[in-house]
């Protein structure tokens, strides 16, 4: 099972070294060879660059001041640092064309939002081209939307934030308490109501499209903020309620006919006008990442798995969910990766020194953890192959203009809704969640599986002893690792990190590839 690499460089060495104990940043930069510290070194003076022509406008000066929230961008240098640890050559330039693109779609989005937002920019007649989406919103529906400006508040006042620290959303957890929501709802749409109730959130968009998303604890937290955005801001909502049982025939003209209802609320409450020639040219970005995807995908199945990990993750979610083919870069993106990813396999590159166990990663992960997953390959060298989130469509799309394709489209964008990332797993039956994780396994040759266990999240932890009882048929080793997705005051980064600790060295009776790692004083870090 055990594969090692040739370059010894591979993987970094004593990586855990460079946390300052207690402290917020690291004692230095990773030194990686000339040619990609020199690289990494550009990369990360790039994001300077983003972050600084972000914050010479002062209407983004005067958001750093006015939202709680707006501070935990500062760390963003610090996120790409830690998510490219230990990466070389290809793997290395692989995690630097996502984190850079994505920092830069970010940033653009957060320009945009303070542009139109009342507190900040005031920009009345760029708003009226906004349309608000929430965070799980899958924007399939808006691909036929050139004119308009698709945006997210919960994107950049809650996902992107605890992504950067993970202590960003303790403040208003504890505030939406008081309100009285209970503490037992998932923190994740607990937070964004949090944001609503505070007033934190952006006052922007001429209509806004929700969705229901993937339990009831995000549609209550939906329903506190729609309530505030019609009754308060006058914002009209539209609730796009795609079927729970997504995989079954009866329920797809339903399904298609949300889309409908989606597209004509938008013409209605927007000066926008469906275009089918935006739609297509959308389609064939979203058929050309899906190729690519499924690529690395097969990539993956093999000895020498190339796109993994965080590199996988983090830019599925992104490409697939936010963007859906509306913007030309992450098609160019997904080209360049794929062919680093090619030439490394060609040369059977490795990304880390060992490989010693082929893992799927299932459930939902934590998000004040997200390098969790490079941490495993450096720390005990598994290999997070995929990824329960990162496990959406494969299906093409319809992408030429005809008759008959424009009716096959309300029905594509109506599968792109339903198969939306994590939902795809959480609704279905327990097929979609517990069946084909299996399936899974065989396919990529698994030995593994972590499953995180998400304290609040019913419809998971629900079906525990079902998955222990399958891992045991399979002879697959399960691993469970408890978080609390968006809160480190429950489970704390360490604590995580323990859950594997445990394992390996009781069940498995290894010692870590890097003993540095194992644990680390970074409850204070970015």
């Amino acid at each position: 099972m055990g594969k090692k690499s040739k370059e010894r460089d591979i993987g970094g060495k004593n990586l855990g070294n460079f946390y300052i104990p207690g402290g917020k940043v690291r004692k230095r930069r990773e030194w990686r060879g000339l040619k990609d510290t020199m690289y990494d070194y550009k990369c990360w003076l790039k994001i300077l660059m983003i972050l600084g022509k972000f914050v010479v406008k002062p209407r983004n000066v005067k958001a750093m001041f006015r939202y709680r929230w707006m501070a935990n961008y500062l760390a963003v240098p610090m996120m790409t640092d830690r998510h490219t640890q230990g990466l070389r050559g290809e793997h290395l330039r692989i995690a630097r064309t996502e984190f850079d693109l994505i920092t830069d779609d970010v940033a653009k989005l957060l320009d945009k939002v303070f542009k139109a937002d009342a507190r900040t920019g005031n920009n009345r007649e760029y708003n009226k081209k906004v349309l608000l989406v929430d965070e799980n919103e899958m924007t399939a529906p808006m691909m036929g939307f050139p004119d308009l400006e698709v945006l997210s508040r919960e994107t950049i006042s809650t996902y992107v934030p605890v992504l950067l620290n993970q202590h960003s959303m303790e403040y208003y957890l504890d505030l939406i308490q008081e309100y009285g929501m209970p503490g037992d709802v998932c923190p994740m749409p607990a937070a964004e109501a949090g944001i609503s109730i505070a007033g934190d959130a952006p006052q922007i968009g001429r209509a806004a499209v929700q969705c229901n998303t993937t339990c009831d604890g995000s549609l209550l937290g939906n329903g506190v903020i729609s309530k505030r955005l019609e009754l308060e801001e006058g914002v009209p909502c539209f609730q796009l309620a795609a079927p729970l049982r997504h995989r079954e025939d009866d329920v797809q003209e339903y399904a298609a006919q949300e889309i409908r209802n989606c597209i004509k609320f938008v013409e209605e409450n927007t000066d926008a006008k469906w275009d089918w020639k935006a739609y297509f040219e959308c389609a064939k970005r979203v058929n050309l990442a899906t190729r690519c995807r499924q690529e690395w995908l097969d990539m993956n199945k093999t000895d020498y798995p190339q796109v993994f990990g965080s590199n996988l993750a983090l830019y599925t979610e992104t490409n697939y969910m936010a963007i859906c083919g509306r913007v030309q870069a992450f098609a160019d993106a997904d080209k360049k990766i794929t062919a680093l990813a090619e030439k490394a396999y060609r040369e059977k590159k490795m990304a880390a020194k060992e490989y010693r166990h082929r893992a799927i990663i299932w459930g939902v992960q934590s998000h004040y953890y997200f390098d969790f997953l490079i941490w495993l390959q450096n720390c005990w060298g598994i290999i997070p192959l995929t990824d329960m989130l990162s496990m959406v469509s494969t299906r093409v799309l319809a992408e030429e203009d005809t008759p008959e394709n424009r009716e096959q489209a309300i029905y594509d964008m109506a599968w792109l809704q339903e198969n939306m990332i994590m939902r795809n797993r959480t609704h279905g039956g327990y097929k979609v969640l517990l069946d084909e994780l299996w399936e899974f396994c065989e396919e990529f040759n698994a030995d593994m599986v972590i499953l995180w266990e998400h304290i609040t999240c019913k419809a998971l932890d629900g079906m525990h002893g079902q998955f222990e009882e399958k891992a045991r048929e399979k002879g697959i080793h399960l691993m469970w690792v408890q978080h609390q997705l968006f809160d480190p005051r429950v489970v704390s980064r360490q604590g995580v990190r323990d859950d594997v600790n445990r394992y390996m060295r009781t069940v498995m009776r290894e010692e870590p590839v890097d003993p540095t790692l194992e644990i680390l004083e970074d409850e204070n870090s970015y």
